[in-house]
């Protein structure tokens, strides 16, 4: 019992010395105010989470990409096995126009777990893809040219009829 109250002792004296050290830096004494560089007497503060991305409607796609990557990271974050209709719903409920949206199926032919899903969304003359899945090392993005025909997937896809 006394090795253990020794030990929780010393690593709370050395926590606190760790503390102590960061501290003195960050509270060091200010900055030189005849300093000839403005960025350097410029008071320091601790970094701030960015904004987090918005749907920006009248911008173009690759301008809208981070936002399509948050929504959609979010859907894995909360579901590791996200499927294409978890995607469609989320990408709705942000704010994408679901008549614009194509989805490849969760399941191939022979009714076996497909082994990724591929979705996209036609945006402002650009299409936002998305594909997630063990095959594909995970999720992954671009902003690809629609295709001629007006879409953004190749191949068959599955009606959004939800």
């Amino acid at each position: 019992m006394r090795g253990r109250l020794g030990t929780t002792a010393a690593l709370a004296l050395a926590g606190a010395a760790l503390v102590a050290g960061v501290a003195g830096c960050a509270w060091g004494p200010p900055a030189d105010p005849t300093s000839s560089s403005p960025v350097a007497a410029a008071e320091t503060t601790a970094p701030t989470a960015s904004a987090p991305p918005i749907l920006r409607q009248q911008l173009s796609a690759s301008e809208n990409v981070a936002f399509f990557d948050a929504v959609n990271l979010a859907v894995i974050a909360a579901n590791s096995g996200a499927g294409g209709r978890d995607f469609i719903d989320a990408l709705v409920a942000a704010g994408f126009d679901k008549a614009q949206m194509q989805v490849t199926a969760d399941r191939t032919t022979v009714d076996v777990q497909a082994d990724s899903v591929q979705f996209a969304v036609l945006f402002q003359s650009e299409c936002l893809v998305g594909q997630y899945g063990p095959a594909s090392g995970g999720y992954h993005s671009a902003v690809r040219p629609a295709l001629g025909a007006g879409g953004c997937l190749v191949g068959q896809t599955r009606p959004i009829d939800w």
